[in-house]
């Protein structure tokens, strides 16, 4: 097991990697990305996106919402997790196309898909630790390996 925060960070740095392996320069994977608040309360940066080829921050740093192809959140292991519920309503009402959270305690990765206006996504897979985490971008699937993904004590 691995001490509270050190999974997130390790697993943020992990995927970091390996999309910005697989993406070549068609994109990057951007951790704790500020996100323009226009139109939405401002919150907590996502822990990692993707963004699109040619994408840039604004001068304040921000990055907006139609550059995002992909968002990755890591979970807390203690508390209650109903802030993810109201990022998962945020990011598919901005019409992210693809959200994952990590859950290291629980040791899976829920991949959210096809997101609608009203702010839900329809589709939900899981996929345990140990199992590639297929991530479908336009034009292109991402493959995390998850095998090295650590755990946290619940």
């Amino acid at each position: 097991m691995t001490p509270r925060g050190a999974a997130r960070r390790a697993i943020v740095l992990d995927a970091a990697r390996q999309i910005e392996d697989q993406l070549a320069g068609r994109g990057a994977a951007v951790p704790d990305a500020v996100l323009d608040p226009s139109g939405a309360r401002p919150g907590r940066a996502p822990d990692l996106v993707v963004v699109g080829e040619g994408a840039r921050p604004d001068g304040r740093g921000h990055w907006a919402w139609p550059d995002l192809e992909a968002v990755l959140e890591v979970v807390p292991a203690a508390g209650p997790h109903g802030g993810f519920a109201e990022r998962l309503r945020r990011y598919a009402g901005h019409g992210v196309p693809v959200c994952v959270v990590v859950d290291p305690a629980e040791g899976v990765c829920t991949v959210h898909s096809e997101p609608r206006p009203a702010g839900a996504y329809h589709l939900a897979e899981r996929i345990p630790f140990g199992e590639d985490l297929p991530v479908q971008l336009p034009g292109l699937t991402l493959v995390v390996a998850t095998g090295g993904f650590p755990r946290e004590p619940a």
